[in-house]
């Protein structure tokens, strides 16, 4: 399986669980005030991180498309 830093990084999975489903089970409250501060940390640093400015972006999206399914669910 190919690299994929953006949709399922490597390092944010432990045994075949990401990350993100943990945090969304532990805090269902507030997983949406999540998503949204880690869409704008992503938009927030897009300038300065990385030499391919694209990837934070697609990040920011990423997590901003969770949020949006997560509000049209309630």
């Amino acid at each position: 399986m190919a690299k994929d830093n953006v949709n399922h990084p490597e390092h944010y999975t432990k045994d075949e669980i990401e990350c993100i489903d943990a945090i969304k089970s532990a805090t269902s409250e507030g997983y949406q005030y999540y998503l949204q501060g880690v869409v704008l940390k992503y938009i927030w640093r897009y300038r300065y991180k990385h030499e391919d400015r694209v990837e934070d972006l697609k990040k920011a999206r990423w997590y901003l498309d969770k949020m949006i399914k997560e509000v049209g669910r309630k």
